[in-house]
């Protein structure tokens, strides 16, 4: 068809086409002004205009370094075997799934936020008064407080269960040696003592470097300690998707009311203070010391009191789980001191203060005080003094780094104290690194 032109249209077409004529020019007019003021936007903020694939690059990138930290190395010929569960484990593990209390209470963990976990034993009298301690901390409201049981003492759980000034939530070690009177990794029947003689005694175990068998009560710690980190880094709905710094403490540390900000604090520094630093703790290495008091941050070896790592670290540790299950030793901390954090090839140092925030206390032994012959009666009042400067947060932004390069203590190259000698404590240990990790590990 031919186009119609406006010579060809009825005099009221083209009457009426005028008329129409100026809105359209108008919208015309605007249409255009606007469209150049989006060039010469377009054209001033070149550099915004590349923001959106730039963000998805980070976002991918972030997403990269999320899988990497997530991804862990597993041995194809190890197969993972975890105990059978008895009925008490069994229903620790349930109580393992249930959601934190006083959550209502305290509804939102804020941006920043720490977890904290208290890995606990069987000393009451030591918990009452750290538990107390934590009360007391500035900022404990804010945090989800994770409560690691090795076993189950009715006494350490009713300690727990009156917690009420942040979330708390309480996890089991469900094949602690203490859940197991009668069978591994409890004593099972036929095996060796002491210093028995296998092959004389007929007996079943395998010896330490000293000739010592396993003792339940002594391998508990390590075990505890590895179930617990694997548990709370990979296996707890809570904590598995968190890759800020969780908080680790112990049930004889008495933690001061600045502790909660200081290790904030700390953390915000380590990247620009000390990036070469793996963790930040709330007191030195030594843990008779009170610190320097000088008017800078520390840089020295991780301490066992009040440390603080991120997934990243997490990973690294996890990544040695070999060294660490089959070093022989009863002691976590002298295991990493000795054998994993000397393989990651450069010192391991950990950020603090010049002043502690956390302390050691009390004269108890971590076994004392679960053997009815032998009951361990120190409870720990009195142990710590408080000056003003320890009840606010006292560390300065503006302050340098001092590292201390000569390490003490346990060094790469000390062959171990023992007491982890036995191959079903270092299968167990390993299955721990992996359980969360295959479907449905083998029952032993």
């Amino acid at each position: 068809m031919a186009a119609t032109t406006s010579s060809s249209l009825h005099p009221h077409h083209r009457a009426r086409l005028r008329s129409r004529a100026g809105p359209l020019l108008a919208v015309v007019v605007v249409s255009v002004l606007a469209l150049t003021g989006l060039l010469r936007a377009s054209r001033r903020d070149g550099a915004a205009a590349d923001l959106a694939p730039l963000s998805a690059a980070r976002a991918r990138e972030a997403s990269n370094r999320t899988i990497a930290q997530r991804k862990i190395l597993l041995d194809p010929a190890f197969t993972p075997r975890l105990p059978r569960h008895s009925a008490l484990s069994l229903s620790l593990a349930s109580r393992n799934a249930l959601p934190p209390r006083n959550a209502a209470r305290f509804p939102r963990l804020p941006d920043g936020h720490l977890k904290v976990v208290l890995y606990v034993h069987n000393r009451p009298r030591y918990l009452r008064l750290v538990v107390d301690s934590l009360s007391r901390v500035d900022g404990i409201s804010e945090a989800l407080l994770i409560v690691s049981h090795d076993g189950y003492f009715p006494e350490m759980d009713e300690i727990v269960q009156g917690i009420s000034f942040c979330q708390v939530k309480q996890i089991f070690a469900p094949y602690s040696p203490h859940l197991f009177p009668d069978a591994f990794p409890g004593v099972s029947p036929g095996d060796c003592r002491d210093k028995d003689k296998a092959t004389e005694k007929r007996c079943r175990g395998d010896p330490d470097q000293y000739g010592n068998h396993r003792s339940p009560r002594i391998v508990s710690l390590k075990h505890h300690w590895w179930w617990m980190m694997n548990t709370v880094w990979d296996g707890l709905e809570e904590t598995r998707d968190f890759d800020g710094h969780i908080l680790f403490i112990e049930e004889d540390h008495y933690i001061f009311p600045n502790a909660y900000r200081d290790a904030q604090l700390l953390v915000d520094l380590k990247p620009k203070k000390c990036p070469q630093c793996y963790a930040v703790n709330l007191a030195p290495s030594d843990v008779k010391a009170r610190g320097e008091g000088w008017e800078s941050l520390i840089a020295e070896k991780m301490g066992n009191i009040g440390y603080a790592f991120n997934r990243t670290v997490w990973r690294k540790i996890h990544a040695k789980a070999k060294q660490f299950c089959t070093f022989d030793e009863y002691n976590w901390d002298i295991t990493m001191w000795a054998t994993v954090y000397p393989s990651f090839g450069a010192p391991v140092y950990s950020l603090r203060g010049p002043r502690r925030s956390a302390a050691h206390f009390g004269k108890c032994g971590l076994h004392q005080g679960q053997d009815s012959s032998n009951v361990c009666v120190d409870n720990g009042v009195g142990a710590v003094e408080l000056d003003a400067i320890d009840k606010v947060p006292n560390i300065k932004a503006d302050w340098p780094v001092h590292i201390i390069r000569k390490q003490q203590g346990y060094q790469a190259g000390f062959k171990g104290w023992g007491g982890w000698g036995d191959r079903r404590d270092q299968e167990l240990c390993l299955s721990f690194a992996y359980m969360y990790h295959v479907k449905d590990p083998s029952p032993t």
